[in-house]
């Protein structure tokens, strides 16, 4: 049984469709990539899973579970967690009371320590010396490290990150880099979306390319970007010749 599990996925908003049937199954330890230019679909899936938004159509199942119709907070409680495209921290509060959040309120609401868990996040996630730094005071890289530590916080299960090293240098990039990798081998399924390739490539076990709402293709990384397909989509028609 797949960890998460989506069935014919269907968004419209009216006219447009945004999610166009969508089936995929993301099993448990994975570290999957998700591809696709501007305007595939790939946040708005996140939206789904997550619970930010409703589906019109489909069905969502999370550890054999349906959620298809629990709001964000459930599903956050249930072990699903995000990072946001753009960070949106608590930009009075300090780095440690931001984490904290996540702590308090995620899947171990009511059971163990949400302070010793927010520090235990904060040191592997790097943020520990900026603890009392206000978080409208970060950097970007900062800002990113703090975004997904406040996810991680909530203890998931299964980690959705949405571009989280768009705007970084290399040299940041690569520190992401490590600190994702470490969080992964903790035992934290990761879905990523990410526009840079390079880094994406260099970490994803398995590569997913959507367009126009739909699956393009899934599968080992190197075969998919190798694919007519992503060719296509990337790079236009004239690939194909």
């Amino acid at each position: 049984m797949a960890l998460l599990e989506l069935q014919n996925l269907h968004k419209r908003f009216g006219a447009l469709v945004v999610t166009d049937d969508l089936s995929l199954a993301i099993e448990a330890g994975e570290l999957v990539g998700v591809l696709g230019p501007n305007g595939a679909g790939k946040t708005t899936l996140f939206h789904l899973i997550t619970g930010t938004l409703q589906a019109d159509g489909g069905r969502i199942a999370f550890d054999g579970r349906d959620v298809t119709r629990l709001d964000a907070s459930a599903r956050c409680r249930a072990g699903i967690a995000r990072s946001f495209q753009v960070p949106h921290p608590f930009a009075g509060m300090t780095v440690y009371e931001n984490i904290l959040v996540g702590a308090t309120f995620g899947r171990g609401r009511g059971h163990g320590n949400p302070q010793r868990r927010a520090y235990e996040v904060m040191c592997l996630t790097g943020m520990e010396e900026r603890a009392n730094v206000q978080a409208g005071n970060l950097t970007l890289l900062e800002r990113k490290r703090l975004e997904m530590a406040r996810a991680l916080a909530a203890d998931p299960r299964l980690l959705l990150l949405d571009e989280i090293a768009g705007g970084l240098t290399d040299r940041e990039c690569v520190s992401l880099l490590e600190t994702i990798r470490e969080i992964h081998t903790s035992g934290v399924t990761i879905v990523w979306i990410e526009h840079v390739v390079h880094a994406l490539l260099s970490i994803a076990q398995r590569l997913i390319v959507m367009d126009f709402g739909r699956l393009v293709i899934d599968g080992e990384p190197a075969a998919v970007m190798a694919s007519p397909e992503v060719q296509a989509i990337y790079m236009g028609e004239s690939a194909l010749d």
